[in-house]
């Protein structure tokens, strides 16, 4: 199939030859006109760039620049636009694993990823080589390495000022976008700060503006409404421990609009600031996803980019968003193949969109990163037998109709009383019908159809039973310390190219932007180097918040600069298995 008509690569007649496109003299060309607006390039310079470029600038022209330059600036100054998408859990292997799958099922040989491949970024965090998605996105939002678990708060556990802030300060318009919760690592590394990942219901009243800096954010999209909601909506609506009601906080007190469903996502006229919630915790995987109850990735990413750009362009702004394929990596964890290709695809889909944008609005750079890998992914495995067998079989993946999260949920829901024949019969369909296998052995079905399993017990075999027929490995329900892919596209992406450290990326941003994050820090020290355990208030809360998380969930990072640090974050299992 002809890759300008692939549905996964970008559609612009630009995009045929990208390398071209962003050679190193265009690159050049572009930055030297920023460094000449920015005041750090002589005119001499600025001359020459523009003779190079074919460019001739009138009398009259330089003459202006001229005045304005004496003047220490320029008034009409050409706004940047900042676009990092994380792929959360997404290692070089997982690529690999989706294209073969795009091309078995579509004969497409290249995914949108493959044209802007520029580099790899390390992962470690400051106390293990095995990063979590906490200190992994604090490194991009605040360009230095924490300790896991932290959500933008360096070694010491005192704040530091993320690329959002520090963006909405200078002027920006800001939002961040995901799958998963909100309040959930990676976004909330972005819009917060707390000393453990866990505590998302301080992450949530600080996300609405309830913080020294007031509303960060113009726009946040994704699932997780429970812990903006007050404990006394029960348990289907909230996961709050307590009573307030930050949805209705954010509406009077800082100005939000508020949407909780796709039709009004879809259909009204939206305004800024957006806080747009579709469900309670986690939005569906993108295999399980109902179209006409939640949006894609690629309608929230395309949103968020519109309403950021057009009120940017009001006010002659730039932007910066975060949009995240969240949902790549509990796919990982899980260790089912079916559910981490239909996210890695969906993914890729929301890039080839952007990647079309990008091409549409100068001075705009997308980046893509992942903050670690998941799984340990092997795109081949030997299940038996001394000799190798070189081959995997994306035909497994195909029939499969629901991510095994969805079915252990199922299963761990069957209804009472329970009634062994039937409950038997339930399994036996649940393999032939939703998984696809028609092989299922004896010892397997034992397996499966043994009552009062845990639901992550089911959810794993049934991920080891789809894995072991498609000849995929995994070395872990964790993470790995691999490196990770780097991609970037548009202006000054050049820059990028290489193996870089990941808090690289955040400080590219910094750079890119303009912006400061040691002042945002200074800001949120209240200009002390140190936040006190007094402090001014909103740290001081969220120290006291830090103390009842402990004791409720009796743990404790007691040293989290220790290089030796056993890792003690769990993945919650009340909300979400993985």
């Amino acid at each position: 199939m002809s890759t300008s008509t692939d549905p996964l690569l970008p559609t612009s007649a630009a995009s045929a030859s990208r390398e071209q496109r962003s050679s190193l003299d265009t690159e050049r060309d572009i930055s030297n006109y920023s460094d000449f607006v920015a005041g750090k390039l002589g005119l001499t310079t600025w001359w020459t760039t523009l003779t190079r470029a074919g460019v001739i600038l009138g009398l009259s022209l330089v003459l202006g620049l001229v005045v304005r330059w004496v003047d220490g600036h320029l008034k009409d100054r050409i706004p940047v636009q900042v676009i990092l998408m994380v792929s959360d859990g997404f290692g070089p292997a997982s690529q690999t694993l989706a294209r073969n799958y795009a091309t078995h099922v579509s004969q497409i040989q290249t995914l949108a990823l493959d044209s802007i491949l520029v580099g790899a970024s390390r992962t470690r965090s400051s106390n293990s080589f095995v990063t979590d998605s906490a200190a992994g996105a604090t490194a991009f939002s605040c360009a230095l390495k924490s300790y896991n678990g932290a959500i933008g708060v360096a070694p010491d556990q005192s704040p530091c000022g993320t690329v959002l802030e520090a963006a909405k300060l200078a002027g920006y318009l800001t939002g961040h976008v995901s799958t998963s919760r909100v309040t959930h690592a990676t976004p909330a590394s972005f819009s917060s700060h707390v000393i453990d990942r866990g505590m998302e219901d301080e992450i949530a009243v600080q996300q609405i503006g309830n913080y020294t800096l007031g509303r960060m954010a113009d726009l946040i999209l994704g699932g997780g409404s429970c812990h903006f909601k007050p404990q006394r909506d029960g348990p289907s609506s909230s996961c709050r421990q307590d009573n307030n009601d930050l949805i209705a906080a954010a509406q009077s007190a800082y100005g939000w609009n508020y949407l909780d469903n796709v039709n009004d996502f879809r259909n009204e006229a939206l305004s800024l600031p957006l806080l747009g919630l579709f469900t309670a915790d986690h939005m569906a995987y993108e295999i399980d996803r109902d179209s006409a109850k939640e949006p894609s990735l690629t309608e929230m990413a395309m949103k968020a980019l519109q309403l950021l750009s057009d009120n940017a362009k009001k006010q002659n702004r730039g932007f910066f968003v975060m949009i995240e394929g969240s949902r790549i990596d509990m796919a990982a964890h899980s260790n089912d193949p079916a559910s981490h290709v239909r996210e890695i695809l969906a993914y890729n889909e929301a890039i080839a969109a952007v990647i079309d944008w990008v091409d549409k609005h100068p001075n705009t750079v997308m980046i893509s990163v992942s903050d670690h890998e998941t799984g340990g992914l092997s795109v081949a495995h030997q299940r038996n037998g001394s000799y190798p067998v070189y081959e995997w079989f994306p035909s497994v993946l195909v029939p499969v109709k629901k991510s095994t999260e969805s079915l252990g949920n199922m299963i761990a829901a069957f209804v009472e009383p329970f009634n062994p024949p039937v409950f038997q019969q339930f399994i036996h369909q649940i393999i032939t019908d939703q998984l696809g296998i028609t092989d299922v052995t004896a010892d397997e079905l034992a397996f499966m159809q043994t009552p009062n399993r845990t639901t992550s017990a089911y959810t794993d075999y049934m991920g080891k039973m789809v894995s072991d027929r498609a000849g995929l490995g995994w070395a872990t329900h964790g993470h790995s310390a691999v490196d990770v892919n780097l991609y970037a596209h548009g202006y000054k992406s050049a820059e990028l190219r290489g193996n870089h450290e990941n808090t690289d990326i955040g400080a590219f941003i910094e750079r890119t932007m303009g912006i400061n994050l040691k002042s945002t820090t200074a800001k949120l020290l209240g200009g002390e180097q140190k936040v006190s355990s007094e402090g001014d208030g909103w740290w001081s809360r969220v120290q006291a918040a830090y103390k009842l998380f402990v004791e409720k969930k009796g743990r404790v990072n007691a040293n989290p600069t220790a290089d030796a640090f056993a890792e003690i974050h769990y993945h919650e299992q009340s909300i979400v298995t993985k």
